[in-house]
């Protein structure tokens, strides 16, 4: 009975409790990703150049892949949908949209492009009760994640986990979906909530070799702001708050910092040696693919002497793809590609937009600025549903076009 007992309890815990195994790999000592210098170390001692790509649009919507222009924040594409077809039926359809946009297939096909990691972005409202994505109360997101990490393993994928939208905003623009300024920063209250999230997620997955690390927030401070060198000099210490929070019960996972402005300005950081488990992020889009491009990159992560990695790239041609994978590989950055998914191309796979889906984007190009305005603008409801459902039955990826040129251009292949 005693046997039977402890076999009903070690089944019944989380699964990813149940061994310290790494992607596709035996149980070893250390099954975690480590960090000697420069260079990410896989649980055998090889080398890892991160290559993959980011699972955007999923748990954090922007509005560019659904063709939206001004509608272009989770909030506001919410608040869209709920003014065009009704609360419920909006979060009928966001049930459906986590189900059916990334699954078990998705990341078995990344991993057959010969990638190693994927890059998750979350909304830190997926660890709270407030209203997001269809949800009022008990959000999803360790489901959702634990969805990811299973999939991982199983593929033999490195999973990397982006809050993507802090509490109060880091950022100040639509990718935070924030309130048009980085509350975060002037906000103790959002503080707080930041680092009890990251404690909370960094506890339930402080066993997980699947997962590389923790990336604590994404692309902070946008440059539009007067004050902007004084929210820069405040990134440092915001990063030591959520370090200590997690350390506190999770000492094994490594912890992402990214530079000021989209990723790309390093100078906020004055102490690299408060952690031994830190490492770097940096992003860029446009520009030559050059290496003197990213000579300030290459030369900070030269004077900490710890890894960088391209966390987000992307929406060029596949020339420059191609020959800007050629200047981070020789200069030891990894990267993620961004998007995998989205309407049309500049992605692993597209989704091609469903019929009448311009009924739905003139909407949300529409004036609402009143309720008379919502009335007026408001397409006819059960063609509106309609196509919104063929939406979720377009984004599975057995109906998505393999953008086989763009994954070439990586240096990956279609197999």
């Amino acid at each position: 009975m005693r046997l039977i007992l402890s076999l009903l309890l070690f089944c019944s815990l989380p699964f990813h409790l149940w061994g310290n195994e790494p992607p596709g790999g035996k149980a070893v000592k250390n099954p975690f990703v480590t960090i000697k210098g420069q260079d990410l170390l896989s649980p055998d001692g090889s080398k890892l150049l991160i290559r993959g790509t980011n699972l955007g649009n999923w748990l954090n919507p922007e509005g560019y892949m659904f063709k939206f222009s001004k509608t272009n924040s989770p909030r506001f594409i919410n608040e869209m949908f709920c003014e065009m077809v009704g609360p419920d039926f909006t979060a009928q359809f966001w049930q459906a949209f986590k189900d059916h946009y990334i699954t078990r297939e998705d990341i078995q096909f990344i991993k057959r492009t010969g990638s190693n990691t994927v890059r998750l972005p979350f909304h830190y409202k997926l660890f709270t009760d407030e209203d997001y994505m269809g949800l009022t109360a008990k959000q999803d997101g360790f489901a959702r994640i634990d969805s990811v990490v299973r999939w991982c393993r199983e593929a033999g994928l490195y999973l990397i986990l982006d809050m993507h939208d802090a509490p109060g905003g880091q950022t100040g623009d639509n990718i935070d979906d924030s309130y048009g300024y980085p509350w975060l920063f002037d906000s103790p209250a959002s503080q707080q909530l930041f680092c009890s999230i990251w404690k909370k997620i960094a506890a339930y997955y402080q066993n997980e070799p699947v997962i590389l690390g923790y990336e604590l927030i994404n692309e902070p401070i946008a440059p539009y702001f007067t004050n902007v060198e004084e929210l820069n000099a405040k990134l440092e210490g915001i990063h030591k708050m959520a370090v200590a929070a997690i350390r506190q019960v999770d000492k094994k996972h490594i912890i992402l910092l990214g530079g000021a402005q989209w990723n790309g300005n390093f100078k906020p950081f004055k102490d690299a040696t408060y952690d031994d488990k830190l490492m770097y992020t940096c992003h860029r889009y446009g520009g030559e693919p050059t290496k003197e491009a990213i000579q300030a990159i290459i030369n900070f992560r030269d004077s900490v002497n710890l890894p960088m990695y391209m966390g987000e790239i992307g929406h060029n041609t596949d020339e420059w793809m191609h020959r800007f994978c050629k200047v981070m590989e020789e200069n030891n950055i990894g990267w993620t590609f961004w998007p995998y998914k989205k309407m049309d191309n500049s992605a692993f796979v597209g989704v091609t937009p469903p019929a009448h889906w311009d009924l739905v984007t003139q909407f949300s190009e529409s004036n609402r600025a009143s309720y008379k305005d919502i009335r007026d603008s408001r397409p006819e409801q059960e063609l509106a549903k309609k196509t919104m459902m063929d939406f979720i039955e377009a984004c599975k990826f057995k109906n998505c076009v393999i953008q086989k040129s763009y994954i070439e251009a990586l240096g990956l292949s279609v197999r």
